[in-house]
C-alpha cells in the first residue's frame, strides 16, 4: 500500500527517507528502461512459487536410498572393533578407535577419530597406524548455503588430497561446484559442477559436467542426469547417461515402515568395452537390528546382520560368497559405545564409599 508524506515545515530540516521495496516489486533506482524486464521476472518468480515444486537434491545424492540399502558401502571381511566414547550431546563431541584385523583385501589396521557437530557446523578428524591423516568439515551458512571440504595428508604424494565444494539449494533446483585437488599455479586438477532441476513435482532433469586438467592437456565430459519420485514419496526411479555408452539406472521403493528394496543396473557400450552388472538388494530394520542382503550378476551374494543386544553394544556378521570365482568372505564384528555425561550421572547416584 502507497504511503504519502506531508511536505516539511518552512525552515525545517529536509528528511527524506528512501523508500521500502518488498523483493516482489521492481527497484524505482532502476532505469525506466528495465522496469519491464524487472516487471517481467517478478512474474516469472511468482508464478514459479505457485508450482511449489521441490528441491530435487544434489547430483551426488541422485542414488542415497539405493546405497544406503545395498552392500557395496557396508561389507567388511575379517575382525572389526569399533569403541565409541561420546563426551558431549550439544554440541556434539565423541572420539573413535577402530581396529580391522585377518582381513582378505587390506592389512591390519588401527584408526583413531574425533567427531565435533553442532547447528550448522560438522567436523571429523582422524589418524591411522600408518600416520595418514584426514579429516572431514561442512558448514551451513543459512538454510540455501553449504560449503563442505575433505582433506587427506600422507606419507606419499599420491596418497594426499584436497576436496572443496560448495552446494547451493534453491527452491526448485540445485547446484553444486567441486574442486578437487586444484593448483593455483597452472589450475591443474579435477573440476565438478552440477546443476538439477524440478520441472514437475514427480520429475527432475540435470547435468554433471567433469573437467580434468594436467599437463597433457584437458578431458572435458558430461553426464545427465534424470530423478522421478513417486507421488507418496515411496519410490524413486533414476537414470544417469554418458555420451561415451554409460548407462547406469536405479530403482528404490519403500514396501513398508520396515522394508526397503532397491536394484541397479550399470551399463557400458563403448567402442573398446561392452559389459553389464545388474544388483538387486533389499534392507529389514527391526526393533534392535538390521538386516541387508545383496545378488548381482556376477555370481555374488551377500548379507549383512546387524544385532544390537543392549542400547550401547552390537554385534555385526557379513558374509559373501562368489559362485563364479568360488571364494567367500566372513566378517565378525564388535561395536562399543559409552556415554560420558551418563557415566558420570551414575557415578553420582551411588552411596558414598567408606
Amino acid at each position: 500500500m502507497s504511503s504519502f508524506n506531508l511536505p516539511p515545515k518552512p525552515g525545517s530540516p529536509l528528511s527524506i527517507s528512501p523508500p521500502v521495496l518488498s523483493q516482489d516489486e521492481p527497484s524505482s533506482s532502476l532505469p525506466t528502461a528495465f522496469n519491464p524486464a524487472v516487471n517481467l521476472y517478478n512474474r516469472f518468480w511468482s508464478w514459479r512459487k505457485t508450482l511449489e515444486l521441490p528441491n530435487p537434491g544434489n547430483a551426488e545424492n541422485l542414488t542415497k536410498e539405493v546405497k544406503s540399502t545395498h552392500l557395496t558401502n557396508f561389507m567388511f571381511d575379517g575382525l572389526r572393533v569399533d569403541y565409541a566414547k561420546a563426551f558431549s550431546h550439544n554440541p556434539a563431541f565423541q572420539i573413535t578407535h577402530g581396529l580391522t584385523l585377518a582381513s582378505q583385501t587390506q592389512e591390519p589396521s588401527y584408526n583413531f577419530s574425533s567427531l565435533f557437530i553442532s547447528e550448522k557446523t560438522f567436523m571429523q578428524g582422524s589418524l591411522d597406524h600408518e600416520g595418514s591423516l584426514s579429516g572431514r568439515f561442512t558448514q551451513q551458512w543459512s538454510t540455501a548455503d553449504t560449503t563442505k571440504g575433505q582433506m587427506q595428508l600422507g606419507s606419499s604424494a599420491d596418497r594426499s588430497a584436497l576436496q572443496v565444494e560448495h552446494d547451493h539449494a534453491g527452491l526448485d533446483f540445485n547446484v553444486n561446484m567441486k574442486a578437487i585437488n586444484p593448483s593455483i599455479v597452472d589450475g591443474s586438477g579435477v573440476y565438478i559442477g552440477s546443476y538439477l532441476q524440478s520441472l514437475t513435482k514427480n520429475l527432475a532433469l540435470g547435468f554433471e559436467t567433469v573437467m580434468q586438467r594436467g599437463p597433457d592437456g584437458q578431458d572435458l565430459g558430461t553426464t545427465y542426469l534424470a530423478k522421478y519420485t513417486g507421488d507418496a514419496k515411496d519410490w524413486i526411479a533414476t537414470a544417469q547417461v554418458q555420451p561415451i555408452g554409460l548407462l547406469q539406472t536405479s530403482y528404490w521403493q519403500k514396501l513398508s515402515p520396515q522394508v526397503e528394496v532397491a536394484a541397479d543396473l550399470q551399463l557400458i557400450a563403448a567402442p573398446m568395452k561392452r559389459d553389464a552388472v545388474a544388483t538387486v538388494g533389499a534392507k529389514w530394520d527391526l526393533r534392535m537390528s538390521s538386516f541387508k542382503a545383496q545378488v548381482d550378476s556376477t555370481g555374488k551374494v551377500s548379507a549383512l546382520l546387524e544385532q544390537r543386544l543392549a542400547p550401547n553394544f552390537a554385534l555385526l556378521f557379513s558374509g559373501e560368497i562368489d559362485h563364479f570365482k568360488n571364494t567367500s568372505k566372513v566378517g565378525v564384528g564388535v561395536m562399543l559405545e559409552a556415554n560420558a555425561a551418563y557415566d558420570e550421572e551414575m557415578m553420582s547416584k551411588l552411596p558414598p564409599q567408606l
